[in-house]
């Protein structure tokens, strides 16, 4: 599949922000991304770990900090001001001809070579098949025969051991993610139908996998801040609410917390679950050609 060229009218529309429009827009983006971090904070001062919210700032290695620094979209330029010049420094941005814009100049090889590697990903993922048959199954298959139950001090199993051991056995294993598939007991690795290594772990990466689609975060603070907090916001958005439907799908019993379980054991849950996951994939495919129309812009200076 080819990308969507950009039209010389998108290239030529670039807009200028005056100091008061990028400032709102900063403190509308510290706001909404300060309900996610500020309670991540208060948890960690506590020593208290949120299985569901937690995963994304543990798994992913991006600040709540940065995540919380507000930078403009790419075809965004921002009137020259003391307040810009302090706040969008070099090598990132120049100054030229009366506005702050991005540098791309700036870019070292390794950082090329890095945003390269995004894109291949990226491109490589929407154009496989996507695959909607895996019903969430690699959570129950980390905790198969009593393995490392990683939320065990927070939240129970829902169902008793030998029900989560048998569900496991009467269902096809078909995890495409290798950071999930690692986390699998040892007795499960063999059952799973896809096969994973490190050295080969995104050639299988598909769009309808909820990892792979949370991922896009990752993507996106990757190629932070040449793509903007706008579209990185919208990337962490949608991985907060797939980290729900991946708990929820999973064997704990989260009920506590006001996550009602997606019960995959269950024919029923098995097409909430898919229903859920198409419509997740759907918004993904639109963050994901977003993503490869930015860093294919970066990398075209």
């Amino acid at each position: 599949m080819l990308d969507s060229p950009l039209s010389d009218a998108r290239r030529a529309a670039e807009s200028v922000l005056g100091t008061s429009q990028w400032e709102a827009r900063a403190a509308a983006h510290l706001e909404r991304v300060q309900r996610w971090t500020q309670p991540n904070r208060e948890r960690r001062s506590r020593r208290e770990v949120h299985p569901v919210y937690d995963f994304l700032f543990q798994y992913y290695s991006y600040s709540g900090g940065k995540l919380e620094s507000w930078h403009p979209a790419q075809h965004e330029l921002l009137v020259d001001s003391a307040e810009a010049r302090e706040r969008f420094k070099g090598p990132e941005y120049q100054v030229t001809d009366g506005v702050i814009r991005r540098n791309t100049s700036a870019l070292s090889s390794a950082e090329r070579a890095t945003l390269d590697d995004v894109l291949r990903v990226l491109r490589a993922t929407r154009d496989r098949p996507a695959n909607f048959g895996c019903f969430g199954m690699h959570e129950w298959a980390m905790v198969y025969g009593s393995h490392d139950a990683r939320h065990a001090a927070i939240a129970s199993l829902r169902l008793p051991q030998e029900q989560v051991d048998a569900f496991v056995e009467s269902r096809p294993v078909a995890c495409s993610h290798f950071d999930a598939f690692r986390f699998f007991a040892p007795a499960a690795k063999p059952m799973n139908r896809v096969a994973l290594s490190w050295s080969t772990r995104h050639d299988v990466e598909q769009p309808g996998c909820i990892h792979a689609n949370m991922d896009l975060y990752r993507w996106a603070y990757t190629s932070m801040p040449w793509i903007g907090s706008d579209l990185l916001w919208d990337c962490f958005a949608l991985a907060a609410e797939l980290r729900v439907l991946d708990m929820q799908a999973g064997p704990y019993d989260l009920r506590s917390m006001g996550f009602a379980p997606v019960c995959v054991e269950t024919p029923a849950g098995r097409d909430e679950y898919q229903r859920r996951q198409r419509s997740l994939s759907e918004r993904a495919s639109v963050l994901r050609a977003r993503l490869i129309d930015a860093v294919g812009g970066i990398l075209a200076g």
